[in-house]
């Protein structure tokens, strides 16, 4: 079974949480986009009614309205029901690093405004710890670009400007992202999260701490659920 095919189940399953008249939050990425398009098939069929969306980039966005799913943004509905995303490192504690879709400050915002976070992925996320495969994204204005990777880089960080088609990465909101490496991984994601948000010029970072109550992983041996049962 492919890595795709098992994102596809991952994301099919996590579906099953989601109730007619919800709000809910659309997470970014490739395995994201199964799950957006699993929302969509069950508006089609009558499975779900009411629901609206909440799109954590502008290609969700675009995925979303194609797959027929009202939007609507959190001026419009603060309190988001469920949202369900991808991660690109699930830790047991949950703990995860997310950002490499290049999404990371919207699905912060919308992660942190639900009740309920769904983490959907295939079996090569989960690491023992954080750092283990993925550099850590952090978002940062292009004004403070040099001070914040030195800044990183005395935190520790080989730090790396994410390019696409060699020129800076633009985010939704117009800013670059510095992929963060370390040699042995995040000791203390907690100490470190609060360390990069002291300088100023960062705008996130992608440790999500807390957020994610349920982890759906889909293995070869079958459906994993790391974290809270899914209701």
């Amino acid at each position: 079974m492919t890595n795709d095919a098992l994102k596809q189940q991952a994301a099919e399953t996590a579906v099953t949480a989601v109730r007619s008249g919800m709000v809910v939050g659309l997470g970014t990425g490739s395995t994201a986009v199964y799950m957006v398009r699993a929302l969509g098939q069950m508006l089609a069929d009558g499975r779900l009614q009411h629901i609206c969306g909440i799109p954590t980039s502008e290609a969700t966005a675009r995925v979303a309205q194609k797959a027929g799913i009202p939007l609507t943004t959190l001026n419009d509905r603060p309190q988001v029901d469920i949202t369900i995303d991808g991660a690109d490192e699930i830790a047991p504690d949950l703990a995860l690093i997310k950002g490499l879709g290049g999404a990371l400050l919207r699905e912060k915002i919308v992660a942190a405004a639900s009740r309920h976070m769904i983490v959907i992925a295939d079996g090569s996320k989960r690491v023992p710890h954080l750092g283990t495969k993925a550099p850590l994204p952090v978002e940062v204005i292009p004004f403070a670009q040099r001070l914040v990777t030195n800044y990183l880089a005395d935190l520790g960080a080989r730090v790396v400007l994410r390019l696409r088609d060699n020129h800076p990465l633009i985010t939704d909101e117009g800013n670059v992202i510095l992929d963060c490496y370390f040699a042995n991984g995040l000791e203390n994601p907690a100490e470190l999260a609060a360390r990069i948000k002291q300088q100023p010029g960062v705008v996130e970072h992608g440790l999500f701490l807390g957020l994610a109550q349920t982890a759906v992983i889909a293995t070869r041996s079958g459906i994993e659920i790391m974290g809270q049962a899914l209701v």
